[in-house]
């Protein structure tokens, strides 16, 4: 008997004829002898639709008093949801309890809208599943030290799942999504992207980092510290499919490099349209002034991903950085009004009309010339490289919005993605 723990997007969880099929393929896993757990996300548009109300009454603000009311708000999705998986599965004839997050509870930190859990009491869980019930608890949600409700910010019933699974040492999770796996890269973009049967934890950190929308980096990045057996597959199989074969279907995410997976040079291309770059024209180069320009942005809480500095002339330099597109507007207007001036830029500007397109693969750590592929595939498709970043396992470069899928689709065909890696 394994314990399990089953994870489920908005999707899945759209409507009562939805919920009765996720109630019942996690009966059929129960029936199976499996101890289960099940965190499902608020049914798909719910989310939105009660920070929309909140919208209509308060002008935008980020006070921590209304930060405070917004997690109350948004956390009553996945409260609704777990309640109506329980009745479903109790419907199945099963027992089975809801709990929210911070009945479990699963402490958090106190910032609220993106909190990060700190710790998972699941004494309670396993006292549940010791007497034969199965335990739904709510995604996305926590509680602070001062019992306040946080909620973990977009995608983050991810995280809730990967953590209870992490805190119970749970055999596998299982992330039930719309789609039904990890490609290798977005089918809608190119027809002929591949699903992958396995993919290495640390490509699936910097995919997820880089833009793919499969599994929020946050639980990436704890099922790659505690080890927990990962697995990405469709919710919209037939529920009664054999066991054993869902059990191997989708993408697993593994921890072990085999040499089929050192084959492949490139896995994946991944891409992200939320960039916006700011520049600093005509700063002095001088010792920190990468740091007087960064510092009061990383205060401000806007998170930095490509840094550029041009090479100087006349003892000046441009300085160039990337920000997610959110950020944008607060960002140039604390490097207008505070940065530019205490560092004596001559301008700032910005561009909202760009886009990250990257290349992720472990094989990269052993072949060279990758990159230098790579850059040839734009140059023949006329797509003007503006920045690059790289690392060990993958190469990211920022183009012209208006280009993105041109170079996804260049570059998926120019690394043979379309093509199974032969044993």
């Amino acid at each position: 008997m394994a314990l399990i723990v089953h994870k489920y997007g908005g999707t899945s969880m759209g409507s009562t004829d939805r919920i009765r099929n996720v109630a019942k393929r996690v009966a059929k896993w129960a029936r199976a002898g499996h101890q289960m757990v099940v965190v499902p996300s608020a049914m798909s548009g719910e989310t939105n639709r009660l920070l929309g109300l909140a919208k209509e009454l308060s002008p935008a603000t980020s006070s921590p008093e209304l930060m405070r009311e917004l997690d109350m708000i948004a956390a009553t999705g996945e409260q609704v949801s777990v309640g109506l998986l329980a009745i479903a599965l109790q419907a199945e004839g099963l027992e089975a309890v809801s709990y929210t997050g911070w009945q479990v509870p699963v402490q958090t930190d106190s910032s609220h809208t993106k909190a990060r859990i700190e710790s998972v009491d699941d004494a309670k869980v396993r006292a549940d599943l010791a007497a034969g019930k199965v335990v739904v608890i709510a995604g996305f949600q926590g509680v602070d030290e001062e019992q306040n409700i946080t909620t973990l910010g977009r995608g983050g019933s991810d995280t809730s799942a990967v953590a209870i699974a992490a805190a119970m040492k749970a055999d596998e999770c299982l992330i039930y999504t719309d789609v039904d796996g990890v490609y290798t890269t977005d089918p809608r973009i190119v027809p002929e992207a591949r699903r992958l049967h396995t993919i290495s934890f640390e490509e699936m950190l910097e995919m997820a980092s880089l833009g793919s929308k499969i599994l929020q980096i946050r639980s990436v990045e704890f099922a790659g510290k505690y080890r927990v057996p990962l697995r990405v597959l469709s919710s919209f199989t037939p529920w009664d499919i054999d066991i054993n074969e869902e059990a191997k279907s989708g993408t697993l995410i593994s921890f072990e490099e085999d040499e089929k997976m050192e084959q492949a040079v490139v896995s994946g291309i991944a891409f992200n349209r939320d960039e916006a770059k700011v520049t600093l024209l005509g700063v002095p180069d001088k010792p920190g002034i990468a740091f007087q320009i960064l510092g009061p942005v990383a205060d401000a809480n806007i998170d930095v991903d490509v840094i550029i500095q041009n090479v100087s002339q006349d003892g000046k330099t441009d300085f160039s950085f990337t920000v997610h597109r959110n950020d944008y507007a607060r960002a140039i207007e604390l490097l207008e009004k505070t940065v530019g001036p205490a560092v004596q830029a001559a301008k700032v500007q910005g561009d909202q009309r760009i886009c990250k397109v990257s290349i992720v693969g472990i094989g990269m750590r052993s072949h060279v010339g990758v990159a230098s592929k790579m850059f040839r595939a734009l140059s023949e498709e006329g797509i003007n490289i503006q920045m690059i970043s790289t690392s060990e396992i993958k190469t990211s470069v920022v183009i012209d919005e208006k280009y993105m899928e041109l170079a996804v689709r260049a570059l998926h065909k120019a690394f043979d993605l379309d093509q199974e890696v032969s044993a």
